[in-house]
């Protein structure tokens, strides 16, 4: 039997963790000095910490190899003789260096994929490697099937806290922040790069934007699969008005949605809403 791990920054639906079995390592969020992991901090409650104006100070941080370590053990225990585990990119954490710490700590082979992106890109690589493995592949064939989804994988958002994303130091030196001042930016991500695919004059005009980038990208035979990412309330309506825009569509094949939870929302704040196609 081969087990699937990922880490909490794929913002991976319990629906599909129930479904395959794949055990979730919590990265650390850190709220005003206080340490929560990722799952335990209920969603709501942590963007109500920019309630009435607020500007909280918050950070993330990876996972520890003895949690990872744990994770390899429950999947052991639970009949695996060897783990495929699936993580955000490791130019952009740390979090692969401690699975690879833990890898090499237990007895039985563990398979790691740097998906080379984060948030749902992992968990869109995760969900074809355990389709794949519940379909017969091996654990190098599943391996390779993430790997070259990751290849594939693209993504389109407006964030709601543009000055986070630019603190984060993962989007080069494109000045989030800066293009707000003009409009309302509309970012991308293909692989690990990111870029302005348009700034628009308001939201209407976004979801517009990440419409068609999503119904152009090169689809398969079988269609693409949207996941539609919500942070809090405030951007349901966006995240509401993707999902009419994209569910349904003849060349879609399956749109889920998701939440965008605390280890991303660290980064891009309350009121940040996007798409991965895939």
């Amino acid at each position: 039997m081969i087990g699937v791990v990922v880490d909490s920054n794929s913002q991976l639906p319990p629906s599909l963790v129930e479904r395959y079995g794949i055990e979730v390592v919590p990265l650390t969020v850190i709220v005003d000095g206080v340490e929560h992991l990722e799952g335990d901090l209920d969603v709501d409650e942590f963007y109500a910490a920019w309630s009435d104006g607020a500007s909280p100070e918050v950070a993330t941080s990876q996972p520890s190899p003895g949690a990872f370590i744990d994770a390899y053990h429950r999947l052991v225990e639970r009949g695996a003789d060897e783990i495929l585990s699936v993580h955000i990119a490791e130019a952009m954490s740390g979090t692969l260096n401690s699975a690879r710490i833990a890898a090499e700590s237990i007895d039985v082979t563990v398979r790691l994929v740097d998906t080379g992106t984060a948030s749902f890109g992992i968990s869109a690589c995760a969900w074809a490697a355990a389709e794949a493995i519940a379909g017969g592949a091996d654990l190098g064939e599943a391996a390779t099937v993430a790997e070259r989804l990751a290849c594939g994988l693209h993504t389109s958002f407006v964030v709601g806290v543009p000055a986070l994303l630019d603190r984060s130091g993962r989007v080069g030196d494109l000045a989030v922040e800066h293009e707000a001042v003009e409009g309302v930016p509309v970012l991308a991500m293909t692989g690990p790069d990111f870029f302005v695919l348009d700034t628009v004059t308001d939201l209407d005009a976004a979801i517009e934007v990440m419409v068609a980038d999503a119904l152009a990208w090169p689809t398969t035979a079988a269609g693409s699969r949207i996941a539609i990412g919500m942070s809090d309330e405030s951007s349901r309506p966006m995240s509401d008005a993707l999902g009419a825009a994209l569910d349904g569509h003849r060349s879609i094949r399956d749109v889920v949605h998701y939440r965008i939870g605390p280890s991303v929302g660290a980064h891009t704040g309350p009121g940040t809403a996007g798409l991965f196609v895939f």
